[in-house]
């Protein structure tokens, strides 16, 4: 015998459809927020392109392979600023990248009581707040004299058969910026580093404490590849950030376009040379700086995919997929 339903109360039934309508005008919300973004972001890189069409149409690839940029002559070349956009964000995770991830790991553990923990926290992230003209100052008075007086001993040392560090030792050069950067993005690389292995579910670790494992065995067997991901992602923000970073390169590079094996040389770089030239550009200077523009959103999203594809792999790595 089927059991006889209740007509629903009135009230009842106003209450939930007052809060349907407010959960599909959320969605709504959403969506329109998620669209206004990418189209936001296809307008910006269409507007860039247009701008620059005419300087494609003109130089085509030729502008990326050239080395010489003299726009009283028109002629225009950034594969030295390539060079160096590449190679000062690469020098620069070199360094901040296992700083990061031992800093994460400092800050995740049981290593000191939790109010400390949270004081190192909270001034490790602090450095991300620091505007980007103060690390310029800064480098500009504590980096540069440092790069100069070792910079020297090492020219006169390894120098003189190692290109990387023949001399003379400039101030404003390569490493320099390279330093100032990796210290810039030490706060992105570790405060996700930290959430994602904060995120790494509690039983993994007592399971491999129960297997026998030291802290330290369950922290390189266990925790650091499950957090993979988290770790991943952050070093692809992180270079995002590095070969965006405009003020502070720009103060301490050099900005010479100059290619040198040396890392004591001063160099150059995409958004430098664009933070330099744009203010008195005319004409063709401006759709040719809107190309190199053009060039540096390539870079960067080729970074972009190439950190996805690495960050879909270590997915499905510690699914056990692979």
């Amino acid at each position: 015998m089927s059991e006889r339903r209740l007509p629903p109360d009135s009230e009842a039934a106003a209450l939930l459809t007052k809060h349907s309508k407010r959960v599909d005008l959320f969605r709504y919300l959403c969506a329109l927020a998620a669209v206004a973004s990418v189209g936001l972001l296809f307008w910006i890189v269409g507007h860039i392109t247009y701008e620059a069409w005419p300087a494609i149409r003109t130089y085509g690839l030729s502008l990326i392979y050239s080395t010489e940029w003299n726009a009283n002559f028109n002629r225009y070349g950034v594969f030295p600023y390539v060079m160096g956009t590449a190679v000062s964000s690469l020098i620069a995770m070199v360094i901040a990248m296992p700083l990061g991830v031992l800093i994460a790991i400092f800050l995740s553990e049981d290593f000191l009581p939790p109010a400390i923990r949270q004081i190192f926290r909270f001034l490790i992230e602090l450095l991300a707040a620091i505007p980007s003209v103060v690390y310029g100052l800064w480098g500009i008075a504590v980096v540069i004299p440092l790069v100069q007086s070792w910079g020297g001993y090492a020219a006169g040392g390894v120098g003189k058969w190692l290109p990387l560090f023949a001399g003379p030792a400039y101030g404003n050069s390569l490493l320099t910026a390279s330093l100032v950067l990796a210290l810039m993005v030490l706060p992105t690389i570790t405060a996700i580093s930290r959430n994602s292995l904060q995120a790494v579910p509690h039983v993994l670790r007592e399971g491999a404490y129960s297997l026998g494992a030291t802290r330290w065995e369950t922290i390189y067997g266990v925790l650091l590849p499950t957090a993979a991901p988290g770790i991943v992602a952050s070093a692809i923000l992180a270079m995002g950030r590095a070969m965006g970073e405009t003020m502070a390169v720009a103060m301490l590079i050099g900005n010479s376009s100059r290619l040198s094996w040396s890392l004591l040389s001063p160099a150059g770089t995409l958004a430098g040379l664009l933070a330099n030239e744009f203010a008195e550009a005319e004409g063709m200077v401006i759709n040719t700086l809107m190309y190199v523009a053009v060039i540096l959103m390539l870079m960067t999203l080729l970074v972009n995919i190439i950190g996805d594809r690495i960050l879909a792999f270590s997915v499905r790595k510690v699914k056990g997929l692979i």
